[in-house]
């Protein structure tokens, strides 16, 4: 009998190549078919390189075409195993900064929220719990960790540390800063595009000499964006803090924010949220509390998330006045500021210890695609 190419083939439909969903026809498994009178060849490649797939590849092609074709035909099979290949994507890969052993990012989706303020006030708590500290302002357009520090009018030093030149950090209070505040004027307007923001921020990560720090804080822009993706392809990181007020319009962007760190592609572990302006005490009433921007709404917001509330900070004008005079609130001895911001430090650091016990380390993300970050789920 002459075997027809055509009944093979349509034969062949019926059969699934082990571990895939497609007929082996379908699928593109079956590379070539061959016939001589009584006689088939058939060349196919699968994915699965166990013997158990070859063999059964083998028999039910000689079972269904002996069945549905010719049940004497003469039939050669050839099974290939071709592993499919891993796309090859432009990745961006980020190192760890020797000697640095925790990385926070502490960012807000809106401006205005006091996250400035914040870091400024956990570094110089974490510095005063005896934590080797530092700061690296990442708010580009609007650098304000300099004025919080009083150390705007300063200047990094160039130092030789093995044969290259690097950047010595400004150092006050027992932290380590550096920002874009410290190569510009007090009146110039940073008008950068996204490469040459992300450029400068790398000079500062990289060509720095950090030296051996606990914790190194990132002190993020407002909002979503290139700035946000530049540190975390650049930076391992080990967890982020969210700041945020409890009022409706901060709590909708801080909820953006914490997704952003979620997305699949960036998968940075969210350590918590803090409440900033939680609730207004006046100092001749100090039993009393004003919700000015609303009560426990970023409480709530962490619950939702189900992700730590870090704790809450007062609407205290003194918090505002030591950071406009360049000596945060938090260094003020044996008031309740203080302690707000101990208990609150705490906090941070119980969660990174968790982070670090449970989770294994941050990989700086790879972007993949020009799609790979561009929205962040509600």
């Amino acid at each position: 009998m002459k075997l027809d190419k055509k009944d093979i083939l349509k034969a062949l439909e019926s059969i699934t190549v082990p571990g895939e969903g497609q007929n082996m026809v379908e699928s593109g498994a079956v590379k070539n078919v061959i016939t001589f009178g009584d006689e088939v060849i058939v060349d196919i490649t699968i994915q699965n390189p166990s013997l158990q797939a070859k063999k059964r590849t083998e028999v039910d092609i000689l079972k269904t075409i002996h069945e549905k074709v010719y049940e004497k035909a003469k039939i050669t099979v050839n099974v290939k195993v071709e592993a499919p290949e891993k796309p090859k994507a432009n990745v961006i890969k980020g190192k760890p900064i020797p000697g640095i052993q925790n990385i926070v990012a502490v960012a807000s989706g809106k401006g205005g929220v006091g996250k400035s303020t914040v870091t400024a006030n956990l570094a110089v708590t974490l510095a005063k719990m005896g934590f080797k500290v530092g700061v690296l302002d990442a708010d580009i357009y609007g650098p304000s960790i300099p004025i919080m520090f009083d150390v705007a009018n300063e200047k990094p030093l160039a130092v030789n540390i093995e044969g290259k030149s690097k950047m010595k950090p400004v150092e006050n209070y027992g932290v380590k800063v550096l920002s874009i505040g410290f190569f510009t004027q007090p009146d110039q307007a940073v008008v950068w595009r996204g490469p040459m923001a992300a450029k400068a921020l790398n000079q500062m990560i990289f060509d720095a000499h950090w030296g051996e720090l606990d914790f190194l804080l990132l002190d993020l822009p407002p909002g979503t964006g290139d700035i946000h993706l530049s540190i975390m392809q650049s930076l391992p990181i080990t967890g982020a803090v969210v700041v945020s007020t409890p009022q409706n319009v901060a709590l909708a962007d801080a909820k953006k924010g914490v997704a952003m760190f979620q997305q699949e592609s960036i998968n940075v572990p969210v350590l918590g949220i803090i409440e900033n302006m939680a609730y207004f005490t006046p100092a001749e009433l100090p039993n009393n509390k004003y919700f000015i921007f609303g009560e426990a709404g970023a409480k709530n917001l962490a619950e939702d998330l189900n992700v730590p509330f870090l704790g809450e900070l007062p609407l205290v004008q003194s918090i505002r006045e030591a950071g406009d005079v360049g000596r945060p609130a938090a260094l003020q001895t044996a008031t309740p500021l203080e302690q707000a911001f101990e208990k609150l430090t705490q906090n941070v650091v119980q969660e990174v210890v968790r982070r670090n016990d449970n989770l294994p380390p941050t990989e700086a993300i790879k972007i993949t695609t020009m799609a790979g970050c561009a929205a962040v789920k509600k």
